[in-house]
């Protein structure tokens, strides 16, 4: 195994633990890193193409600037110096943000996110932007109008969606920490199907300014890593109220980091674990079913108390979800009109075309079909008459939604359940088929409906396909240290099984076609 190798395959904190030590530079980790993604992260017809812009200038430099404050005996962050990739749907300054359209292609924005400049400023190097969905909008990273990315188990597979570019990046040892966004599981589904962890925090618990909004009463910012440690460390930098977000949480960020090592001691004795009766059974392929009670069994040799709970409203939860998020994300992309920012396409064959003109012929260019078909959806539910039928009765349903959650949080700790019903599929397979690729999202979807947050992590490979399958945490509003204290003590339990992480599994995916 080369140095590159051996290097890009240590989690963030042993990462960090190296630089404490005097080890490693950040500038030795950073170029390690870019290394790897120029051996592997290839473009859409061959390779992993989890990245659409790499920054190795920039990146290099916030490294040298990371170590000079470490020799100068500087404060310094326990993450300061690790690279990490940030999905393209969150602004960063002299950088392009396109979220995976090209209706955005080239803009470079004025200001960073919030959780940006929070790596910025705890001296993480920033490798470049991950590949997603169009606007978020999609299961498979399959509608990013730059083609989509690969599944480092298997390369004609799907890494999950929309953020499939920051979990293939962190699987494919491209970068060792990732930001991405869940809007309706977009971190925690693509985190199942690429054998990684990722974080949906609180509602309000991490900053959303600066990120390019799909749905704003859904999208959340989270981590997505290799270990859940590393998910609590990064989790714990970006999280915290922000003025300039006005559905920022004003409370402090919990333990984070305490409640993981605190887990990975394996002792959960008298917790009650609820295994939700409605996020199992009929289908759900077989090997996530056998993973996911395999987990349970460990849960229970922790000392936890696991019991069946129902939640009845959450069989309602898929379409709920797709009737409020398509009426959002009418609404946020109606700012794409071809006159303030973004491409601007002229009409064919009109002298002095009108601005509506200019706005369907940019949109009908700019934007891909999903996205359209999404915009078209919101809109017509949103119209005179409908309202009430449809957004209004939604919105009821979501209130029982959550109340399905308080109820349920009054007879157990935290809620848990496959985070996805299959394994990854392959490329194509479901791209014309809008429904079934929705289906993806079935477990996913009541903790954005609700706002609380949730974990997924690692529960083994499947039987019939070899590929990875996940356990979804699920915990009440602002108690996100409980999804670290599961998270990492399920983590140690699987790992003591499988003697090592999962990913040492992964294909290592040297000298791939570029």
């Amino acid at each position: 195994m080369s140095d590159t190798t051996q290097t890009t395959r240590r989690t963030a904190g042993d990462l960090a633990a190296a630089l404490a030590a005097g080890e490693t530079t950040s500038v030795a980790l950073t170029q390690a890193h870019l290394d790897r993604i120029a051996a592997v992260d290839g473009s859409a017809d061959a390779g992993v193409h989890a990245f659409l812009h790499v920054d190795a200038e920039g990146a290099l430099a916030a490294a040298v600037a990371s170590d000079e404050r470490r020799a100068a005996g500087a404060p310094l962050h326990a993450l300061d110096g690790v690279p990490v990739a940030v999905k393209d749907v969150l602004t960063t300054t002299g950088l392009p943000t396109t979220c995976g359209s090209k209706i955005l292609e080239g803009w470079i924005p004025p200001y960073d996110a919030t959780v940006v400049r929070r790596l910025k400023d705890a001296g993480l190097p920033i490798l470049g932007k991950t590949n997603m969905d169009e606007f978020a909008m999609g299961s498979s990273t399959e509608h990013s109008a730059y083609g989509p990315t690969r599944n480092p188990w298997d390369l004609e597979r799907i890494p999950g969606g929309s953020g499939g570019g920051s979990a293939a990046a962190v699987a494919a040892f491209e970068a060792p920490l990732a930001l991405g966004t869940d809007t309706g599981g977009s971190i925690r589904q693509p985190g199942a199907v690429t054998g990684t962890v990722g974080v949906k925090p609180t509602y309000g618990g991490v900053s959303r300014y600066g990120l390019v909004a799909m749905a704003n009463s859904l999208d959340q910012v989270g981590p997505v890593t290799r270990t859940v440690l590393d998910a609590a460390l990064l989790h714990e930098l970006i999280g915290g109220h922000d003025p300039l977000d006005s559905t920022s949480v004003d409370q402090p960020v919990p333990g984070l980091v305490e409640a993981a090592r605190q887990g990975a001691t394996g002792d959960l004795t008298g917790l009650r674990v609820g295994v939700i009766t409605e996020l199992q059974g009929e289908g759900y392929q077989a090997g996530v079913l056998a993973r996911f009670h395999e987990s349970l069994e460990l849960l229970t040799a922790a000392g936890a108390e696991v019991v069946e709970v129902s939640c009845p409203s959450f069989v309602h939860a898929l379409a709920t979800y797709y009737l409020v998020m398509p009426c959002e994300a009418s609404s946020n992309l109606a700012k794409f009109d071809a006159m303030r920012y973004g491409m601007r396409v002229l009409p064919e064959g009109v002298d002095a075309p009108s601005a509506e003109q200019v706005m369907r012929a940019t949109r009908d260019a700019g934007f891909g079909d999903e996205v359209k078909r999404r915009i078209i959806l919101g809109t017509y539910a949103l119209s005179s008459g409908y309202y009430d039928a449809y957004y209004g009765t939604a919105q009821r349903v979501r209130t029982l939604i959550s109340r399905d959650f308080e109820a349920a949080f009054g007879q157990v700790d935290v809620l848990v359940s496959p985070t996805a019903p299959t394994t990854a599929f392959k490329l194509g397979e479901k791209l014309d088929d809008p429904l079934a690729m929705y289906l993806n999202d079935l477990a996913t979807i009541p903790a954005n409906l609700a706002g609380v947050p949730g974990i997924s992590l690692p529960s083994g490979l499947a039987d019939e396909d070899g590929l990875p399958a996940g356990f979804q945490v699920l915990a009440p509003a602002m108690a996100d240290d409980r999804l670290y204290r599961v998270g990492a003590a399920l983590e140690a339990a699987l790992h003591d099984r499988w003697g090592g992480p999962l990913l040492d599994k992964v294909p290592a995916l040297e000298g791939v076609a570029r």
